[in-house]
């Protein structure tokens, strides 16, 4: 009997590894944060300012949702170059590719890493510089009247799970804050820029996503 018993925690060990109890306490903790939002600025996320960011013409009407995808370098995930992009530091000579791009003036609202944290750029209120030439719905200019919010990831790279959490739980908390953003209201950067751009591409699972909003 003794025998088994180990034959079969050896084997369901294999198969289900088992996660410690601090691990599953600090991700149940995770989910119960209040990201509410004051003053146009999430609770509990960590926040760097960009001087990448306007006025908007009308601060009142914010009725868009912009969901990209950004990682520098390209498919490689980790490091803070995203930030430094955002915040006009990028350093060229890192990365070849840096060179192309550390001179954009660009910038989210918000940023979600691949373990689900949350950085915040720009006050919901302000225009960040995301969207580029851009239309929706036979109106252009969609930085102003968007949010725009990127997800460390590629086209073709899956999203974690935690992305996924973060970006449902964000998107009903802007979707509360600002009711003028409606479910039609929540689309890709191709969506809104089909000859340019192809974010958050193919790997992006938008049933699931909508599913999670439901």
């Amino acid at each position: 009997m003794q025998t088994a018993l180990i034959i079969f925690r050896s084997t369901f060990e294999n198969s289900h590894p088992i996660i410690p109890v601090e691990i599953i306490f600090n991700r149940l903790s995770a989910l119960q944060i209040n990201i509410g939002i004051q003053q146009h600025r999430l609770v509990n996320a960590q926040s760097i300012h960009t001087s990448h960011q306007d006025q908007r013409p009308e601060p009142q009407e914010i009725s868009l949702l912009v969901i990209h995808n950004i990682c520098l370098p390209p498919n490689q995930f980790g490091g803070d170059y995203i930030k430094d992009l955002f915040t006009g530091q990028l350093d060229p000579d890192i990365h070849p590719y840096f060179k192309e791009i550390y001179q954009l003036r660009v910038s989210a609202h918000c940023l979600i890493k691949r373990d689900g944290s949350t950085v915040q750029f720009v006050p919901f209120d302000k225009r960040a510089w995301h969207a580029g030439f851009s239309a929706y719905q036979g109106r252009d200019k969609c930085n102003d009247y968007s949010i725009g919010v990127e997800l460390e990831g590629a086209d073709h790279i899956p999203y974690s799970d935690a992305q996924y959490l973060a970006l449902a739980r964000l998107s009903k908390e802007l979707m509360h804050h600002y009711p003028s953003i409606g479910l039609g209201q929540i689309v890709g950067h191709n969506d809104i820029a089909p000859r340019r751009k192809s974010d958050p591409g193919v790997a992006f699972d938008w049933p699931r996503f909508r599913q999670m909003l439901a």
